[in-house]
């Protein structure tokens, strides 16, 4: 199945991402966690995405997440669903770059009546060959926009 030309800017996603994170958060004691994301291609003008994270002592996941990334020209967006009670659609610049990428993605946010308030997210992704680079940052219950979640992922064998 070919991928579809929209996605040609974002074709080396495609695939399985593992490495270390760090977390913070004022409200928080600041941890570390093992992520793991995957881009998968359907051959549709959207790659089906999948986040996990766990500790790094391998205790049971610490947040899941699914969704789908777009590309509009050269916009990325990010449609994702959180078990925490938030959908986010998370839309922004992508610049390319002969090795990879860089796309800064700002939020909306939509929280459940049972959820703790998230007013708006801010991700930062940076592909560097087979190096994908995160940044998480959250504006949520009470808290202005602050650093919450950074990690450093290589590219994974197999599917």
């Amino acid at each position: 199945m070919a991928l579809h030309p929209s996605l040609a800017p974002v074709a080396a996603l495609v695939g399985r991402w593992r490495g270390p994170g760090r977390g913070e958060y004022p409200t928080i004691t600041p941890f570390e966690y093992i992520e793991e994301l995957t881009f998968t291609d359907v051959g549709k003008p959207f790659l089906v995405y999948g986040q996990r994270t766990w500790s790094p002592q391998g205790a049971p996941p610490m947040h899941v997440e699914t969704g789908y990334l777009r590309v509009a020209g050269d916009a990325v967006e990010l449609v994702l669903a959180q078990p925490t009670g938030q959908t986010e659609l998370a839309e922004g610049p992508l610049t390319t770059a002969p090795d990879g990428f860089t796309a800064e993605l700002h939020s909306r946010v939509v929280n459940a009546a049972s959820a703790k308030t998230v007013d708006a997210t801010i991700r930062h992704l940076r592909l560097t060959g087979d190096e994908l680079t995160t940044r998480f940052a959250m504006a949520a219950v009470g808290v202005p926009m602050t650093h919450h979640l950074g990690s450093v992922l290589t590219r994974q064998p197999g599917p």
